[in-house]
């Protein structure tokens, strides 16, 4: 009897990648085969601020709905209420089957092989953004969201940083992973009402010492494998603001879908 991914031993996990799309088990040549991108993956029309999927017809208003910095690009009704810190957000996918089942194992599993086809995605999606919105500023550095001291030495790495170098190399611009540090974790996002969730995360991120020198006047971007709810990445991009930074921006592989986010 075959075992699933999560079950192979590591040094076969390691193999996977050359040989089988981790999505349908099939024999290919990409990680992540074409057909389970395409079907599982196709492009979503995004709030330009959050990355929340949006229903279709919402391209079709004009007016207050649309960014200012992008004007061709829709925001969701709660970044047209209470403009996030970010100036730009992106996902490649929402956080459903099967990438929520791939980054799991990414962040739980050990299963670090699967960075590489995520981040490619994640590129790829960034590149479509900044193709579609030539007036975003280029990020000219991306950072990860750290994990606490605790946390990082259970897991053993950080899979935002996993994701982010490898986002940054595909996209021609440096990363660096220690410029950011957080004091403390936090419950999920997910399972608190939506008015805690900024006090969860409140004060949670700090700088570096000396971190600042190397972010004042910076177009940064964030990398994360999920946005859950938003407040985890507006924090950091307060923190990094406070810092000196121009801009922020968040990369994430996937966002949370709305029907998936508790009142």
């Amino acid at each position: 009897m075959s075992l699933l991914p999560a079950e192979r031993p590591h040094w076969l996990r390691l193999l996977a990648p050359s040989g089988l799309c981790q999505v349908c088990q099939t024999w290919q040549r990409q990680p992540i085969c074409a057909e389970c991108i395409a079907l599982f993956g196709a492009p979503r029309l995004r709030c330009a601020r959050c990355a929340l999927a949006l229903p279709a017809g919402v391209a079709a208003h004009v007016g207050a709905r649309f960014d200012s910095l992008s004007a061709d690009l829709p925001l969701c009704a709660d970044c047209r209420r209470e403009s996030p810190p970010q100036i730009a957000a992106v996902a490649a996918f929402d956080y459903v089957h099967p990438w929520s089942g791939l980054l799991g194992r990414l962040k739980f599993h050990d299963a670090v092989e699967l960075a590489r086809p995520l981040a490619q995605a994640l590129a790829a999606a960034v590149a479509a953004r900044q193709a579609a919105d030539q007036r975003l500023p280029a990020a000219d550095l991306v950072l990860p969201v750290p994990l606490a001291q605790g946390r990082l030495r259970e897991r053993g790495y950080n899979q935002a940083w996993e994701l982010a170098r490898r986002v940054a190399r595909r996209l021609g611009v440096r990363a660096e992973a220690a410029l950011l540090e957080r004091l403390r974790e936090t419950p999920h996002q997910l399972v608190l009402p939506r008015v805690a969730r900024h006090a969860n995360v409140r004060a949670a991120f700090v700088l570096a010492p000396g971190a600042a020198r190397h972010l004042t006047g910076r177009q940064l971007a964030v990398v994360d494998d999920v946005m859950t709810t938003g407040a985890t990445l507006a924090e950091v991009g307060r923190t990094l603001l406070r810092g000196g930074a121009a801009s922020v921006q968040c990369w994430v592989v996937a966002r949370t879908p709305l029907d998936d986010d508790p009142q």
